[in-house]
Formats: C-alpha cells, sequence, structure tokens
C-alpha cells in the first residue's frame, strides 16, 4: 500500500527540478498524477513512469486552466509549483519584469486554485500545496526584489485559502525551499558574469555545507499530499538547511 494510493494529483511546473521530482514520488506512493508544463519534450520523459499522465498546459494561461479543469472528474490534490526567479532588487526590476513575475508565481496559482476548487468543494475534500520559498516574508534575500514578493504573496494566498474553506474540508500549505540544486538554477548560474563565483556565493550561503535535493522537497511534498497531514494546514514548511537562521 503507499501512501498516496488512489489519490487524483494535478500539478504544474513537472518537467524539471522539484516538480519533476514531486510527480514521480506521488506515483511511486500510488497517486494517479496528471503533470502538466509548456515543456512538452521533457514532460514526455515523466510517461515511462506508472501512474503518470502528462499534458501540456501553460497555467498562465486562464483559458487552458479552465479546459485542464473540465477534463477532471475529481481531484484531491493540487500542487502549484510553476515558478520564475528574477535576479536583482527593486532597482534591476523593469515593470515587464514585475508583471511576469507575478503573473507565473501568483496569478497562475490564482487560476489553478479558482480552477480546482470547486471539485475539491463538491466533495466536501481537498489538499491544496503551493511552492513559496524562505525569500520571501520569512527571510529578505539580497538581489530577490520580485520574487521574494511574489513568494510572499503566496504564503498570503496559502494562509487565505485556508481560512476561507476550513469547515468545507479543503486543507492549504505551501512549501518554503532554500537553495535546491534544479536544472533552473544550474541556468541561472550560468547566466551570471561569472558562474564559477556565482555558484561558489550560492554553497557559501548553505550553512549545511551543501544545497537540498529536489528529492528531498519531494519527501516533505508526499507527506503534505498524504493522510498522514490530514490535521495540517495554513502553514509554511520550511525545508532550507538552517538557511534562514
Amino acid at each position: 500500500m503507499g501512501r498516496l494510493d488512489g489519490k487524483v494529483i494535478v500539478m504544474s511546473a513537472a518537467a524539471q527540478g522539484i516538480g519533476r521530482a514531486a510527480a514521480i514520488a506521488f506515483a511511486k506512493e500510488g497517486a494517479q498524477v496528471t503533470a502538466t508544463d509548456i515543456n512538452g519534450e521533457k514532460l514526455k520523459e515523466l510517461e515511462s513512469y506508472s501512474g503518470i499522465k502528462t499534458k501540456v498546459v501553460d497555467v498562465s494561461k486562464r483559458e487552458q486552466v479552465e479546459a485542464l479543469a473540465k477534463e477532471m472528474d475529481h481531484i484531491d490534490v493540487l500542487f502549484n509549483v510553476a515558478g520564475f526567479v528574477h535576479h536583482g532588487s527593486i532597482l534591476d526590476c523593469e515593470e515587464k519584469d514585475w508583471d511576469f513575475t507575478m503573473n507565473l508565481n501568483v496569478r497562475s496559482m490564482y487560476l489553478m486554485i479558482k480552477a480546482f476548487l470547486p471539485k475539491m468543494l463538491a466533495r466536501k475534500s481537498g489538499n491544496i500545496i503551493n511552492m513559496a520559498s524562505v525569500a520571501s516574508s520569512i527571510k529578505g534575500v539580497p538581489n530577490r526584489c520580485v520574487y521574494s514578493t511574489s513568494k510572499a504573496a503566496v504564503i498570503g494566498l496559502t494562509k487565505s485559502v485556508a481560512a476561507d474553506f476550513i469547515d468545507q474540508g479543503i486543507r492549504c500549505n505551501c512549501v518554503c525551499p532554500g537553495t535546491v540544486d534544479t536544472p533552473s538554477l544550474r541556468d541561472r548560474i550560468q547566466a551570471r558574469p561569472d558562474p564559477e563565483q556565482a555558484l561558489k556565493d550560492f554553497l557559501a550561503r548553505q550553512k549545511t555545507g551543501r544545497m537540498c535535493t529536489a528529492e528531498e522537497v519531494a519527501h516533505l511534498c508526499v507527506y503534505l499530499a498524504s493522510d498522514e497531514s490530514a490535521y495540517v494546514t495554513g502553514t509554511e514548511h520550511i525545508i532550507d538547511g538552517g538557511w534562514r537562521l
């Protein structure tokens, strides 16, 4: 018996990184996972895992989100992962950068929750997990202005949904990682003027001497998706190796 046997899970940003690790972990625990992403080529790699079906969806587009929701008879767990990390202070953040980040990091979660929550309410049961970050209202981080602002908003959204629907069988929590070694992080490091120094800087701020792995975050996500966390709602779950301390 898997910890997620029979649970229907819909998630975004499943093609790589934390999303991919979580999709695989969910399926291994017996869940039926609908894994979405905009990267269809990478997404197809998940089809080799039993219990995972894939669909190319841009979760920043309302029409695509609503179409996905209409395809689902019911849903047990919604996992909102899609996000973008902008580098820079407020002076480095142009209006287009602000709008893009807030649209993908926050508005996409609004769209997904609004589309799938009614299905949960109809069954008086549902579980929503949002990807936030320690770089948010939890900790001020240099050169993460709009990213941290967006993730603070995700924490607020999470608590709001949890409070509004707690008496209707709905739980809502968020995951707040520190620095996770993912393809996205490696891409950002390579985009810096001095990638070697950028990697050293990332490693220097790790109090445990290493970065978190996507699989470690996925383990936490399995717990939150399972009935083991049935009494847990409206909370930030920090997994940062003590970075915030």
